[in-house]
């Protein structure tokens, strides 16, 4: 086994793979990178049994096909600090990969490729394909609330659904929830819900570029695939059933308020600074001519904003996590928000006011 190809063939592929390995792994096999060589074409593939990436490059093969698994980490630093025209040649030799680039030579310790793990074989039983774009836009707003290492194992990761011609995504971690949906007339999709683990939704963040390509998507009973043209991702399936979200929708909002958005984050943000660090409560005072924002901590120092605002309803104050509602408004894209309130022990509905594909519920705080 013996092949050459320049260091920017590798470094991508390697950097796309790279998020799937197994940095904390007791089986050292995880560590490591299987490199596969057929013809002229090699083929990278890294995994850490729920998450697998694959990804391909042009070589000068000048040995036999074959596969060997090599460490991921030390490749890929070696990789970065070399300069940018590098040609790599890669030779097995025993049981090490020997690696040489002028007058720079390494030598890797291998592990056999036949203790290396393959996500099996399967076939999804839902595919669609869809603009890298939207699906980043899918994921981005809503992901913030997806909870983290929560017991409830099932709030670990983000509820992807499809149906008709729509596809949501749904993400809450018991306090707060966020769904966005997009419609694309030309799918027509089976019912279908599947819980994507955190980590495999922040992979998909980092893979993805916010431009017009499609890709395909495919849903299995237990994994996600996504293919590109530069690489494969597959990741495992939360086991378990995402909770009723439509239920939790408030439905007895009668006061509403429009403003812009840009303002309310700049005022929430510099009351943030002054509210305890640990529950990150503001109070928000609802009036007809104005909203009145204070934030106090232990320290006895205190913050108060004030904005305008068009609120012709009785007076109304309630408390929030500061940070669920700047998560909020960092994701929407209009320049104006919609606040739908009850009262003051009522979660509140904010979206934003033109766009109406994400809606998002954040549940009040006692202060």
């Amino acid at each position: 086994m013996k092949f050459s190809l320049s260091r920017e063939l590798l470094l991508k592929p390697l950097l796309l793979v790279s998020g799937a390995v197994e940095r904390k792994s007791t089986l050292p096999i995880l560590s490591n990178i299987l490199l596969e060589v057929s013809g002229q074409s090699l083929t990278l593939t890294a995994t850490d049994l729920e998450l697998e990436m694959v990804s391909h490059t042009q070589i000068d093969n000048q040995g036999d096909d074959g596969k060997i698994t090599i460490p991921a980490k030390k490749l890929l630093d070696i990789c970065k600090s070399l300069p940018e025209d590098s040609i790599l040649t890669f030779e097995l030799i025993g049981e090490s990969i020997k690696i040489s680039t002028g007058r720079s030579k390494y030598s890797l310790v291998t592990l056999s490729a036949t203790d290396f793990p393959n996500i099996e074989e399967w076939k999804g039983d839902v595919e669609f394909r869809l603009n890298k774009s939207e699906l980043l836009r899918l994921i981005e707003s809503t992901h913030f609330s997806m909870a983290n290492q929560d017991v409830r194992y099932y709030l670990n990761g983000m509820s992807v659904e499809t149906e008709g011609n729509e596809i949501r995504s749904v993400a809450t971690d018991g306090h707060r929830l966020a769904i966005c949906k997009i419609s694309n007339e030309q799918l027509s999709l089976p019912a279908r819900q599947v819980i994507v683990p955190r980590k495999g939704i922040l992979e998909i963040i980092r893979l993805l570029d916010p431009v017009d390509e499609e890709i395909q998507v495919f849903l299995g009973s237990n994994h996600i695939r996504i293919i590109d043209t530069e690489f494969s991702f597959t990741s495992k399936l939360v086991d378990g059933r995402f909770p009723d979200y439509r239920r939790v929708l408030p439905r007895n909002g009668d006061k509403v308020l429009e403003t812009n958005k840009d303002e309310l984050r700049q005022v929430l943000s510099r009351a943030s600074i002054l509210s305890n660090e640990k529950f990150k409560g503001v109070r928000l005072n609802f009036a007809e001519g104005d909203l009145k924002i204070t934030a106090n901590n232990p320290e006895q120092e205190q913050a108060e904003e004030t904005i305008d605002i068009n609120f012709p309803y009785e007076e109304l104050e309630i408390g929030f996590n500061v940070s669920y509602v700047l998560d909020v408004l960092n994701a929407i894209r209009d320049t104006n928000v919609k606040f739908t309130l009850a009262d003051a022990n009522s979660s509140v509905v904010i979206e934003g006011s033109d766009a109406g594909e994400a809606l998002y519920v954040v549940m009040p705080m006692r202060l």
